[in-house]
């Protein structure tokens, strides 16, 4: 017997639609991004003023009055923005050798360069004319094709910059009333062309240092240019000459003017540091020391708002800030006295990728994020407003004096570890962290923003390691790198409570939400059990390489532990037994989490992947590989959001549960299935909306169907095969007498009881008598008896005609559909449709069928049908239910099928049956052979 090729190809159903990378989660957004070394563009609606910044591959738009998020970029752009440039309603975006123009965020048309490897450096936008220069020092000038364009969309001509005429271009500057004049300054000099004619009207001579920026000045004719060696150089375009020269300690990046009446003069350094100058007094006003990192490019602009005594920065430390003057305290003809710039507001986020997150509450409206940047922030993921950073400055002494050092601008050193509760949130302390290289752990009040009171020592010397709190909010634990764990009091900040089991450091501490019992595990394979009411150890488990990390689930006392060995240990704290060991990743797990409701568990590796693990099944249910690694990973207490951080990127990426709208498929996959997925983004493009598996009825349907197995109809043509439908049905066909037996009523209806008067009378007399008061005409008696005569007639020829046995002519507009099908397979000698049809057919219109069939000589009908089943089983398909239809034919029509078996068709079609039958029976022959040959051997021993 040969099994057919169909077997060995196991078929899954795919309807060739696009499934999506993973069938749990979706990209949706980022958060924590505001701007990168990009200078940022600043734009003027009337009065107003928005304010445009680079994120990567997107840009955002700000209000400048409240720094207010108001539009993102509602697509990512194919390169990295290089340059940024605000007209009006407008926004001009440069990458790679285009140029994209959009409003309220979106494209509106885009500009490609003729050079295909060249990049857009600068953006000059004026008048009819947008200006573009290149890394290869090529401008670009486009032109509006008609007065009535909005913007410049025409390659109107070109020019190139070569070596001796200055080199890389630096900036592009149109002074006012320059008519179709710009200025390309370049780092030795600046050239004047006229974008019209496309000619060379002016050269400066080369300047003895290198130009790096350059500001056009609110008087006439004048620039202001910055060199690397610190200079400002005040240079009349008109005249040819320098006007003044302004020296500082710095390289300079950015120059600005203030304008709304005072002659004051921004200079901005690589170095983070901005000075101001007075330019009537010629003197230093006031200078902001590290405003923005030295390491990420100090820095990258800043700009007045135009009439206003505000001056906004950024730099690529991923903060936007605007710094404001105060109105002058001098009163009469006194010298004015200038009130230095104070910080009016800010945005921002991590400078460098984050280290450790947590969500703040159950909700999922903050998310805690510490970075390697040392500061800790509180994201909120509803208003980007609401965003701020933790303040570490330190409490003062019982004496009223500040802590010796609390002033130094230097940060606490990395957080590595954070962990939070808010039963007591307002009343003391309620999150602890551990930080890189220190003996203790912190304090920190999540309702005022700052450090708290206490520093939790370890009680070992040894480096704090872990930390955890107990759910009521009053214990706070801390892990040292010796082994120990001590308990303290948040409230007070006294040690209560001391535990030493391990031998080397802890990785992990938690309590269980009745604080009866508590579990620490090690660097040392040691998994530790505690009655923590009782300060007593209740025992330990020995595995068998060392853990790296713990999460505990407190409303299925289930805790993971990540080991060495690549592997995820389930442990249930009761039993205090390992339930679940899950393997797959194939370098060390670098992140962990379990769902809200404890049946998943998130994790991520250093091998670029992201799984999901089932486990009540234990398998790996689902599996995307991402662009960047992993480094942690949280799910949001409510279960429709998943916060992950990478090595790249200084924001928090986060995902779209879509399991919360349909079930999803515990079938293991294999990481052969796993695909890539595209990390969120800044766009409003960067995924999906929070409600993604909610409407999208097809792609649920395909995600659910996915790894389902289609049955085949026929493994082999050579095996008896049973039907696919309901097990059911032949118990139902075979015992349907049974059945209607059964179901009969016990009791004949009973007459209803008397009617009341008002109901007595009916008919004839209620019709009359209602006609008459309502005025109409009365049917006549002679009238309504010849209808009544019509109506019988007409049913009498109808009974009739049903009985007259007519030809197949008249016989086909009175056949059902299952004699019609029975005929015409007689006809064709095939009755593959008629099959079909009985096989879908339920048992109570079959028995009706049967019961139809022409049991009057010569026995057409029943010898079509005992053919039928005949041919049924030849194909050995639906073997159960041709042997209960023969059994219901016997059943019903024996008394006819009996006495005539001499009948030549009656005998014929009988005969077919038994031939095909035979099959099916040496089948049990040999089955009961087997049998009876297994009984002997076993007998015989």
């Amino acid at each position: 017997m040969t099994i057919d090729t169909t077997l060995k190809k196991r078929k899954f159903v795919s309807d060739g639609a696009k499934r999506p990378a993973s069938r749990i989660f979706s990209p949706y957004r980022v958060v924590g991004n505001v701007s990168t070394h990009v200078p940022f563009a600043v734009g003027t609606l009337g009065t107003t003023f928005y304010i445009v910044t680079s994120v990567g591959r997107s840009f955002q738009i700000f209000d400048a009055n409240n720094l207010h998020l108001l539009f993102v970029s509602e697509r990512q752009t194919e390169g990295d923005i290089t340059c940024l440039a605000a007209h009006y309603h407008f926004v001009y975006a440069g990458f790679k050798n285009k140029v994209g123009i959009y409003k309220r965020g979106k494209l509106e048309h885009l500009i490609e360069l003729p050079d295909t490897d060249c990049t857009v450096t600068k953006l000059s936008v004026f008048g009819d004319y947008l200006i573009a220069s290149t890394n290869k020092n090529v401008v670009y000038v486009c032109k509006k094709r008609s007065a009535s364009d909005k913007f410049a969309t025409e390659l109107y001509t070109s020019f190139t910059i070569g070596k001796l005429q200055g080199g890389d271009v630096v900036e592009l500057v149109h002074l006012p009333t320059y008519v179709n004049k710009l200025l390309v300054v370049t780092k030795s000099n600046f050239i004047l062309y006229n974008v019209r004619t496309g000619k060379q009207l002016y050269t400066s001579n080369e300047f003895p240092d290198e130009i790096t920026t350059a500001e056009p000045a609110p008087a006439l004719d004048i620039m202001a240019l910055g060199t690397a060696t610190g200079e400002v150089i005040l240079f009349n375009v008109r005249k040819g000459k320098k006007i003044r020269t302004i020296k500082t300690p710095m390289r300079i990046s950015s120059i600005s003017f203030r304008t709304d009446g005072a002659s004051h003069m921004s200079v901005a350094s690589t170095s983070g540091d901005l000075i101001f100058y007075d330019l009537d007094h010629r003197s230093r006003i006031q200078v902001l020391k590290g405003i923005h990192k030295e390491f990420s490019g100090g820095v990258a602009k800043a700009s007045f708002l135009n009439g206003q005594p505000i001056v906004v920065t950024s730099g690529g430390d991923n903060h936007l800030k605007e710094y404001v003057f105060d109105p002058s305290l001098s009163q009469g003809d006194s010298e004015v006295v200038i009130q230095p710039a104070r910080l009016l507001r800010s945005r921002g986020g991590h400078s460098q990728p984050p280290s450790s997150i947590v969500f703040a509450d159950d909700q999922s409206h903050f998310i805690l994020s510490a970075s390697s940047d040392r500061s800790f922030w509180g994201f909120s993921l509803r208003k980007d407003a609401q965003s701020q950073e933790l303040s570490q400055r330190l409490h003062k002494n019982k004496d009223g004096n500040r802590i010796a050092g609390s002033t130094i601008g230097e940060k606490f050193s990395e957080i590595t570890a954070i962990a939070i509760e808010n039963n007591r949130q307002g009343q003391w302390e309620n999150i602890l962290t551990v930080h890189k290289g220190e003996k203790f752990a912190r304090t920190w009040n999540s309702k005022t923003k700052r450090v708290g009171r206490w520093t939790l020592n370890t009680i070992d010397d040894g480096i704090a390691k872990s930390v955890a709190i107990s759910q009521c909010g009053n214990f706070g634990l801390v892990g040292s790198s010796n082994g120990s764990i001590g308990v303290y009091n948040l409230q007070s900040g006294i040690k209560r409570k001391a535990y030493r089991l391990h031998k080397k450091a802890v990785t992990g501490i938690a309590i269980d939400g009745m604080n009866r019992k508590m579990v620490s595990c090690g660097l040392d394979g040691i998994v530790g059990f505690y009655d923590f009411s009782k300060s007593a150890f209740l025992g330990k488990l020995q595995l068998d390489a060392p853990i790296t990390d713990m999460v505990y689930h407190r409303g299925s006392d289930l805790f993971a532990l990540a080991l060495d060995d690549l592997s995820i240990v389930v442990i249930d704290s009761v039993t205090q037994k390992v339930v679940r060991q899950l393997w797959g990743h194939s370098n060390r797990i670098s992140s962990f989490d379990f769902s809200p409701d404890g049946r998943w568990i998130v994790s991520a590796s250093l091998d670029s992947t992201i799984r999901t693990w089932d486990l009540p099944t234990g398998g790996c249910i689902d599996g995307v590989k991402v662009e960047n690694v992993i480094t942690n990973i949280k799910f949001s207490p409510n279960g429709d959001l998943l916060a992950t951080t990478s090595v790249t990127g200084n924001g928090i990426s986060l995902w779209t549960n879509r399991a919360q709208f349909f079930t999803v498929s515990t079938r293991q996959i294999n990481e052969e299935d796993f695909n890539s997925i595209t990390s969120p983004n800044n766009s409003a493009d960067g995924g999906s909306n929070l409600l993604d598996g909610a409407f999208n009825e097809n792609e649920v349907d395909l995600d659910d169907t996915i790894g389902k197995y289609d049955s085949l109809e026929q493994i082999s043509k050579d095996l008896l095969t049973l039907s696919l439908g309901p097990r059911n049905t032949m118990n139902i066909l075979l015992n349907l007498d049974t059945i209607k037996q059964r179901s009969k009523p016990k009791e004949a209806p009973k007459k209803p009881e008397k009617a009341p008067f008002f109901l007595q009378l009916a008919g004839e007399k209620v019709g009359d008598d209602a006609s008459g008061r309502e005025g109409a005409q009365s049917t006549g008696l002679e009238l309504l008896k010849s209808e009544k005569e019509k109506a019988a007639a007409k049913a009498d020829a109808a009974s009739e005609l049903n009985k007259f046995k007519s030809s197949v002519k008249l016989r086909a507009h009175f056949e059902s559909e299952f004699t019609r099908l029975l005929r015409e397979g007689s006809e064709n000698n095939d009755y593959t449709k008629f099959l079909e049809k009985i096989v879908s057919m339920t048992p109570s219109n079959i028995d009706l069928e049967i019961r139809s069939l022409n049991s009057f000589d010569p026995y057409d009908e029943i010898c079509w049908f005992i053919e039928a089943l005949s041919q049924g089983l030849s194909t050995n398909k639906n073997f159960d239910l041709y042997e209960a239809y023969i059994a219901m034919l016997f059943r019903v029509h024996g008394d006819v099928i009996h006495p005539n078996n001499k009948n030549e068709n009656i005998r014929t079609a009988l005969q077919q049956w038994e031939n095909n039958h035979q099959k099916g029976e040496s089948l049990d022959k040999l089955v009961k052979f087997c049998g009876n040959a297994l009984n002997f051997v076993a007998n015989t021993n």
